[in-house]
């Protein structure tokens, strides 16, 4: 059992990193900016993410901080960009300070968003080359990390499915990234409605879809063995949006004469270039912490059980 401390845990990803650490036995401590209210499910801290001794003052006793929490605002970041940066680099410096100065270990989740799109199953030590500020500001944290922290590893992550731990109805829509895709097709396709799987050459169409459940189990695996350096929590399965739409009807027996493809409409396009390939090889991450990837089937039949079950159902 270790105490880790989690950042973002009203998040997506976030909640099921402190779902999974829970029920196998960790000890953590959701570090939170406001009071998430009674029916929060973990234990939790108010901290003031602007100050790295408030940080500091949270983190004294734990072993190591899962960090998550960014400024979830895509068009915010353009609107403020030094707000952006400091969301993002500001609070990753502050959070990194603080580990160092109690002698926690660094986890911080990064993005497959890091990447330009050219390549087909990056390696590890792929150089990234963002193309939008998202991407930029991941990648730059990054940074801080590997340099700043004194124990800390990145774990980048893409195409994540799962069900959202503290928001019981979203978010399911499908975007310009993978995020939600499988849950927005099946809620479609269930109430025998059409679903338009888009394909555009500007939008994000080929990923390594992987469910939150086993990137939460993949950092707990990451704590114990002590990881350094750079990640990759991948699925086995490279994918395009049409492949995982197909994949997704086989495994949960819906209806694929419901499924069309298009581009998408206006209103969902972003105001900046999106990577189109931003599939990872996790086959050296997943040797080290000693498990391996998973297919795409695989992926999808663990995140069938989490909808029946409503808990996330790691693959290793």
């Amino acid at each position: 059992m270790g105490r880790i401390a989690i950042t973002g845990a009203t998040g997506f990803i976030g909640g099921t990193v402190a779902a999974v650490l829970a029920e196998r036995g960790d000890d953590i401590r959701c570090l939170v900016r406001r009071d998430p209210g009674g029916d929060f499910p973990w234990p939790f801290e108010v901290v003031d993410p602007t100050s790295t001794e408030s940080l500091t003052q949270a983190l004294d006793g734990y072993d190591g901080i899962a960090h998550l929490a960014i400024l979830n605002d895509f068009h915010g970041l353009y609107a403020d960009r030094r707000a952006g940066h400091d969301g993002y680099v500001g609070l990753t410096r502050r959070v990194v300070d603080a580990a160092n100065a109690v002698g926690a270990r660094v986890g911080y989740v990064s993005t497959d968003w890091v990447f330009d799109g050219t390549g087909h199953l990056v390696p590890e030590d792929e150089p990234p080359n963002p193309v939008n500020l998202y991407g930029y500001l991941k990648a730059a944290s990054e940074l801080v990390v590997l340099h700043r922290a004194r124990e800390g590893f990145v774990a980048r992550v893409g195409g994540v499915q799962g069900l959202h731990q503290t928001m019981s109805g979203g978010p399911r829509s499908q975007d310009v990234g993978f995020g939600y895709f499988v849950l927005a097709l099946v809620d479609s396709l269930r109430g025998g409605n059409r679903f338009t799987v888009w394909e555009d050459p500007a939008i994000n169409s080929v990923a390594t879809p992987i469910v939150s459940a086993q990137i939460a189990s993949l950092l707990r695996r990451a704590f114990d063995r002590g990881a350094s350096g750079v990640l990759h929590f991948a699925g086995g399965t490279a994918v395009t949006r049409r492949d995982l739409a197909e994949a997704t009807c086989r495994v949960f027996g819906l209806d694929a004469g419901l499924v069309s493809y298009g581009p998408p409409p206006d209103s969902a396009r972003i105001p900046a270039p999106v990577p189109y390939d931003t599939s990872m090889s996790g086959e050296v991450t997943a040797a080290l912490l000693g498990t391996r990837t998973w297919a795409i089937e695989d992926q999808l039949g663990s995140l069938e059980q989490e909808i029946s079950s409503g808990r996330p159902v790691p693959l290793s």
